[in-house]
């Protein structure tokens, strides 16, 4: 065992032993990340309904925001809220610079919601402008207010139908999330890269990290599967053991 030991090329007793720190930046990034999906997934949903829905007003605000955080890079947003913020004096002396803008991880949180809902408008507007225009006609002619079918038959539809690219999103937020550790926070990388900075060992810190994401992403895809196989399983093709799509649904598909 130990001559098969030898052939690693990782300090696995290092690792071992500085292992509770990594399980600290797992909650790290699990807490930022959900956290910011979670708040940037509600604040989506009136801005994708505002795209959507083409209004006058708030259409182009909605549009210049999510042009915006869509355009510039996540690291650059952090760097502008948590540096950018405090060289305002007006800032400093408010009451959110103490609790809030003051701190590294509330500026990360604030960051990442904000590009994550970027992207989530985006994303529902896309779903809801989908949507089939059969589903629509019938809300309509059973007496459905605009809020009602919405609320009832547009928004379940375009939640459902958003699943697989929404997948995507959650992954790519967990990655960007290593931004946090450049602003002093010890997620997976940051505690990677303290291990790399003590030690001078890189490939114990930063393959471990790379591990830990790995299981992590893992564990996502197999509940966006889970949650594709219940909510997808009327689109699900022929001779699949899953119960077919509507014709009016496949077509409009075909066309979305």
């Amino acid at each position: 065992m130990e001559n098969l030991l030898s052939y690693i090329p990782l300090d696995l007793s290092l690792i071992a032993g500085n292992f509770d720190r990594f399980l600290y930046g797992v909650w790290t990034t699990l807490n930022l990340t959900f956290l910011a999906l979670a708040l940037g997934g509600l604040l989506a949903i009136p801005l994708a309904l505002a795209r959507a829905a083409r209004h006058p007003v708030w259409n182009p605000v909605v549009w210049s925001y999510t042009y915006v955080f869509r355009g510039t890079p996540l690291l650059v947003q952090t760097y502008l809220i948590y540096y950018g913020a405090g060289q305002f004096e007006a800032v400093r002396n408010s009451w959110l610079w103490d609790p809030i803008l003051s701190s590294a991880w509330w500026c990360a949180l604030i960051a990442f919601t904000l590009n994550t809902a970027a992207y989530t408008t985006e994303l529902l507007r896309g779903a809801i402008v989908d949507t089939p225009k059969g589903e629509v006609e019938a809300a309509i002619a059973t007496g459905h207010s605009y809020a009602a079918r919405m609320r009832r038959i547009v928004l379940p539809s375009a939640f459902r139908r958003a699943i697989p690219a929404y997948s995507n999103e959650v992954i790519f937020m967990l990655h960007g999330s290593v931004v946090a550790s450049t602003i002093t926070l010890q997620d997976i990388l940051g505690v990677g890269r303290w291990l790399n900075g003590r030690y001078y060992l890189a490939y114990e810190g930063f393959i471990t990290a790379a591990l830990l994401y790995f299981v992590i992403v893992f564990a996502i895809t197999r509940v966006f599967r889970a949650l594709e196989r219940r909510y997808l399983r009327h689109l699900a093709p022929r001779g699949t053991g899953m119960r077919p799509a509507p014709k009016t649904v496949a077509k409009s598909m075909e066309h979305s």
